[in-house]
């Protein structure tokens, strides 16, 4: 399992390397949600997600052998820039897997940090086996993108800073994906805080981690077809998902329409640039779904091209 020491360690191993992204204050927000709001901007972070953290914290580990055969990874895009920079960062190289249908920006982002790319059609294909595959086959170190327990204390730094930050919480926000974001914020919210309130945020046609919590067991669905490509997990990761059992006491869902609404709020009110997975904690937020009092929200990423934006507000 993951420990808080697990988490303040992977923060010293980061530091300097990730950026101590700022947490953000808004009286429109307050007023509109009767709370007092807390946004941890990762979208402001390195590769423009939370993900440079858990990568660059599991890559950073690797012994000097591992790192100079290289790494493998698997990823529908954040996970995949923060795996190609981190590799370059570090003096390797890196093989992403990553869907055919993954926005360009991100697939531009990728090849910039010098990874090679290579894809797969999501609704027929199972990246992890390709990612195994790969990895075995070239004598790559695979770093996937939540099921490590590296990973998931590098990401656990986001909720350690802005908890420091922000003080005593009564609740934080999380969006969930495969869970590895929600499993290290939750070590480290409970870690310091073990009343504190740990509520996840999955869109409505991405539920597994809702309905698996509700079922105590991990539960699989059809890969999901939202506007959040970020949270398009099919299933909990095993890890991940014995971590947020322990850890997180509500997962709510959003639809695509009322990420949009948050979108649009961000970039009117906020002046923040959000991808669809990274405003479901907002929309969350927004619609009511969360209780009032002192709230802190990740907001986990802003990898939206401007095109694709424009799009979704339109």
């Amino acid at each position: 399992m993951v420990t808080l020491q697990d988490v303040r360690d992977a923060a010293k191993r980061i530091e300097g390397a990730a950026h101590r992204t700022p947490v953000l204050r808004s009286r429109t927000l307050d007023a509109l949600t009767g709370a007092e709001v807390h946004l941890k901007a990762e979208n402001l972070q390195r590769v423009g997600a939370f993900k440079f953290r858990g990568a660059y914290n599991a890559i950073r580990k690797l012994a000097p052998d591992q790192l100079a055969r290289g790494i493998a990874a698997y990823s529908s895009g954040n996970h995949a820039q923060a795996v190609a920079l981190s590799a370059r960062e570090l003096g390797t190289t890196a093989v992403i897997v990553m869907p055919q249908d993954t926005p360009r920006s991100k697939l531009d982002a990728v090849a910039g940090y010098g990874a090679e790319i290579l894809t797969y059609d999501r609704y027929t294909g199972n990246r992890e086996e390709i990612g195994a595959r790969l990895a075995a086959e070239r004598g790559l170190t695979l770093i996937p993108p939540y099921e490590h327990p590296d990973v998931i204390a590098g990401q656990g730094t986001a909720a350690l800073e802005l908890l420091e930050e922000a003080g005593d919480l009564d609740a934080i926000v999380v969006p969930v994906g495969g869970g590895g974001l929600i499993a290290g914020s939750g070590v480290a919210a409970k870690g310091l805080q073990p009343g504190i309130r740990v509520i996840g945020v999955e869109p409505e046609a991405g539920n597994d981690t809702y309905l698996s919590l509700q079922a105590g067991e991990r539960v699989s669905i059809p890969v999901p077809r939202t506007i959040c490509d970020g949270q398009a997990a099919p299933v909990p990761g095993e890890l991940t998902f014995s971590i947020n059992q322990r850890h997180v006491d509500e997962i709510v869902l959003v639809s695509d329409a009322e990420v949009r609404d948050a979108l649009r709020f961000a970039v009117d009110r906020l002046k923040l640039v959000m991808e669809p997975s990274g405003a479901t904690g907002l929309a969350a937020l927004l619609t009511g779904r969360v209780a009032k009092g002192r709230i802190g929200v990740v907001i986990s990423g802003g990898n939206v091209g401007a095109a694709r934006l424009a799009e979704l507000l339109a």
